[in-house]
């Protein structure tokens, strides 16, 4: 492996959240322990979510990872798609509102909820 798939929802040139698919490089390290370079990061949080949790739309205010350590996490779009990410899989939020606008919650954002019986934890890293 020479690079590592970053899974990445950001705000498109129509203002709408889609997801896209970006390489990392992992030019450091060994073949046997492959590193990108090492990013910044002003800190971690961690958030835990019941059962049922569901948002309405609304724009990522703060471009950060989104690591799913618990249960399972569904992201909806407004073109009615969705993605479910489960326990070690991982997402960068960067589907902010574009500069100037005024939040639509029939244009802008996603939306996020709990799926299954287990309560969802996640870890966001600030980017």
């Amino acid at each position: 492996m020479t690079s590592f798939t970053q899974v990445v929802l950001f705000t498109d040139a129509d203002g709408k959240a889609r997801f896209r698919e970006d390489a990392i490089a992992l030019p450091e390290g060994t073949p046997a322990a492959q590193l990108s370079k090492l990013f910044a990061s002003p800190g971690c949080q961690l958030r835990y979510s019941p059962v049922g949790f569901r948002s309405e739309f609304h724009c990522t205010i703060t471009p950060q990872w989104v690591i799913i350590l618990q249960g399972q996490m569904e992201i909806g779009l407004q073109d009615g798609s969705s993605r479910v990410f489960k326990p070690g899989d991982h997402f960068y939020s960067d589907d902010t509102l574009p500069a100037g606008a005024s939040f639509d919650a029939a244009v802008h954002g996603h939306w996020s909820r709990q799926v299954g019986d287990s309560p969802l934890v996640t870890m966001f890293v600030r980017g």
